[in-house]
């Protein structure tokens, strides 16, 4: 598991354009054969080694990873949704309220993730905001008590769903 810590939320954004594009480096091009410009490491191995310089001005506290649950998370408040696979998660306990992550990909439809984390939500005392998407992105917003939000956000694109569940809890919340 790759920590990457101290990021914001803008220095992860570009973490993860910049591995984005890494990895598309060690593609094959079009005619199928590898990139000559590649890296001759695979795929796997640059992902387990890649690192990020803190930002001067992030919080000691914040981490985020790729491929895992970043440590400290708090899964039992956002718990991976079972057959769930994480993409990348981050954490920051030191801000004001704690903000916490996640990405995820699942075979299942988009409205069976809804489901799970509507039903999982609810269950810890968040209450459902009115409306189902923005645009043609299936969209719920959650609230609880006067400043705990989670926004959850899901995309299906040949049969596999990627999610994104963003939460801002008091730190006691995310314990």
């Amino acid at each position: 598991m790759t920590v990457i810590g101290n990021l914001k939320p803008a220095a992860l954004a570009a973490f993860a354009a910049g591995a984005v594009l890494a990895l598309a480096a060690c593609s094959p091009t079009p005619s199928g054969t590898p990139d000559p410009a590649a890296s001759a490491s695979s795929p796997e191995t640059a992902q387990s080694t890649m690192t990020a310089s803190a930002s001067p001005s992030a919080s000691p506290n914040t981490s985020a990873t790729v491929g895992a649950v970043v440590e400290g998370f708090p899964q039992q408040l956002l718990p991976l949704m079972p057959g769930a696979s994480v993409v990348s998660s981050s954490f920051d306990k030191a801000s004001t309220p704690a903000t916490a992550a996640l990405v995820a990909t699942i075979t299942s439809p988009a409205a069976a993730v809804l489901d799970f984390y509507t039903k999982e939500l609810e269950a810890r005392g968040f209450k459902a905001v009115p409306g189902e998407a923005v645009g043609a992105v299936a969209s719920k917003d959650f609230v609880r008590g006067d400043n705990e939000t989670v926004n959850l956000s899901a995309v299906e694109a040949a049969g596999v769903v990627t999610f994104t569940i963003g939460a801002n809890v008091a730190a006691e919340s995310a314990k």
